[in-house]
C-alpha cells in the first residue's frame, strides 16, 4: 500500500499538532486578531459552536494530510467494532454511579439540553479531535508510537480544560483539573487502541463518567477530593482490565 500521508511525517506531525492543540480554541483566536465569530443563538450557543468548529478541523485536517484511498473514517476510529468493548466499558462505570450516589443525591434541576451538551454532544466532540485525529491519526497514519500518541495528546487534553477553569492563575485546584483530565485522556485512547483503535469505547467512559456529574450532585470537596478523583480513576482502571480480555481479532485494527 502507498504512504497513508500526503505529507512527510515531520511537517505532517506539526500540522496535526497544531489542529489538536487549537482546534477548540477557533473563536477565541478569531476576536484576538479582530473578527469576532459570533455565538450561535441559543443556550450554549458559544460552547456548542466551538465544538463544532473543533470537529470541522480535525476532519478537515485529516482530509488534507491523509493519502488518496485511505479511509478518513478509519483514520480517525470513526467505525464500528461491535459492541462489546463499549459495554464492557459501561460496566465498569456502575460502581461509579453506585459509589457517587452513596456520596450525593441525585440532581432536582437535571436540564435536558445541558445534559445532551455536556455528556453527549461535547464529548463526542472532543473524541474526535484528541482521541481521533490526535491519537488514532497520529499513530496509523503518521507511525507514532502509540504511546507517544496516547501522551501528547492527553496533555493537550489536559492543558485545554486547565486553561478552561483558570490556567496559571488558578492554583493548586485547576493544577488537578490539568492532571485527572490529562490521565482520563490517556485512558480514552487506551481503552480505543484495545477496541481496535475506534473511538466508541473511550467515549463510552466519557459520557457515562460525564453524565454521572451532571445527573448526581456532590459536594465540591468530594467531587475534587479522594472519593471523587478515587471514583473516576477506579472507573477508569476497571475499564481498563475489562477490555483488556477483548479476543485478539477484535483488538486488531482493520486497514485503512
Amino acid at each position: 500500500m502507498s504512504q497513508p500521508s500526503r505529507l512527510p511525517r515531520l511537517p505532517a506531525s506539526l500540522v496535526l499538532l497544531l489542529a489538536v492543540a487549537l482546534g477548540l480554541w477557533v473563536r477565541d483566536i478569531a476576536k484576538a486578531i479582530g473578527t469576532p465569530i459570533p455565538a450561535l443563538p441559543m443556550p450554549f450557543g458559544g460552547s456548542l459552536l466551538d465544538n463544532l468548529l473543533a470537529t470541522a478541523i480535525a476532519l478537515l485536517t485529516a482530509a488534507l494530510l491523509l493519502a488518496p484511498g485511505n479511509s478518513l473514517a478509519r483514520s480517525l476510529g470513526l467505525q464500528w467494532n461491535g459492541p462489546r468493548g463499549p459495554l464492557l466499558v459501561l460496566l465498569a462505570t456502575v460502581p461509579c454511579w453506585i459509589g457517587l450516589w452513596w456520596l450525593g443525591a441525585l440532581a432536582t434541576d437535571i436540564d435536558l439540553l445541558a445534559l445532551l451538551m455536556l455528556a453527549l454532544v461535547f464529548p463526542l466532540a472532543e473524541e474526535i479531535l484528541f482521541r481521533g485525529l490526535g491519537f488514532v491519526f497520529a499513530q496509523r497514519v503518521l507511525g507514532w508510537p502509540w504511546w507517544l500518541a496516547a501522551s501528547v495528546q492527553a496533555v493537550l487534553f489536559g492543558a485545554v480544560h486547565w486553561l478552561g477553569v483558570g490556567g496559571p492563575e488558578g492554583g493548586a485546584m485547576d493544577a488537578l483539573v490539568f492532571a485527572v483530565t490529562g490521565i482520563g485522556g490517556f485512558i480514552f485512547a487506551l481503552l480505543n487502541r484495545l477496541d481496535g483503535y475506534t473511538l466508541w469505547s473511550g467515549l463510552a467512559l466519557h459520557v457515562s463518567l460525564n453524565l454521572a456529574w451532571n445527573v448526581i450532585t456532590v459536594a465540591d470537596a468530594i467531587a475534587m477530593g479522594w472519593q471523587g478523583i478515587g471514583l473516576r480513576l477506579g472507573a477508569a482502571a476497571l475499564a481498563v482490565l475489562l477490555c483488556w480480555q477483548l479476543p485478539a481479532r477484535a483488538r486488531r485494527p482493520v486497514p485503512l
